[in-house]
């Protein structure tokens, strides 16, 4: 994958560090040994990314089964904590479109349900009441999530991972030789965030995605009854951002685990 030409991501009103804080992500994931590719970093400014450029192809079952894989190695090479932050990186980091960033708190903890609750469910709430997206009456619904969550009710003891962060469809690029990741939000998680982000907006071949991760990561039986929940992080900050139905989605999903 080495870079014959250079992509330039950049943006004035990008907040400081913006783009060393995707290189660290990039780095640390690319770092994951036979986990999927990421797209080369060439250098990072302060207002700018410089990438290796990369070709594109059609995924076929085969490259979406190798990305399953892949992702599954990605994170099986761990993090410290739930909520660290990628190797060389420290603070908080950014989640959202480099037109409007919002802050990602990355405080490390122990448990899943911990950081789940304090640092994802309540903060992202706060900012929709801030933006009078939800009533009174909505967040409390969330908030009962959220004391669902922190007191460990969904926690299966897994191991924090080495997540991608950001992982939707549009992050995943398909070149000839397979698929590579790009734009992260990297950081220690629960494994089954990047999963349940990656079916949120429909992944090509979706079921050779998941066959794949099985095959070199078992997951326990109730993980798709939680799909919902790592869902729902995604879902609030789609609501801060674009408004549209992502509210109403929100807390449709907040309803079946309060």
């Amino acid at each position: 994958m080495s870079a014959t030409e250079v992509f330039r991501k950049g943006s004035p009103t990008a907040p400081p560090g913006y783009f060393r804080w995707e290189a660290a992500g990039l780095a640390w994931l690319g770092a994951a040994p036979g986990g999927v590719p990421v797209a080369e970093v060439l250098h990072a400014g302060e207002d700018h990314l410089d990438l290796g450029r990369l070709v594109f192809a059609n995924p076929d079952p085969a490259s979406a089964e190798a990305l399953g894989a892949g992702l599954a190695r990605t994170h099986d090479a761990g993090a410290p904590a739930f909520g660290s932050p990628p190797a060389g990186w420290e603070g908080d980091g950014y989640l959202g479109p480099v037109s409007e960033p919002l802050p990602l708190a990355l405080r490390p903890v122990a448990g899943w349900g911990e950081f789940y609750a304090a640092q994802r469910i309540l903060p992202t709430v706060a900012m929709a009441v801030d933006r009078g997206i939800y009533r009174r009456s909505d967040t409390a619904v969330f908030e009962a999530v959220a004391r669902r969550v922190a007191q460990g009710e969904f926690d299966d003891g897994s191991t924090p991972a080495r997540l991608h962060g950001d992982l939707w469809s549009g992050n995943v690029l398909w070149t000839p030789a397979g698929a590579v990741l790009i734009d992260p939000a990297a950081h220690g998680g629960h494994r089954e965030t990047d999963l349940a982000m990656l079916a949120l907006f429909g992944c090509p071949h979706w079921d050779f995605v998941v066959g794949g991760y099985l095959e070199q990561h078992r997951l326990d039986s109730e993980w798709p009854r939680r799909v919902g929940l790592h869902q729902l992080h995604p879902l609030l900050l789609h609501a801060v951002l674009f408004g549209g139905d992502y509210p109403k989605r929100a807390l449709e999903v907040a309803r079946r685990y309060r």
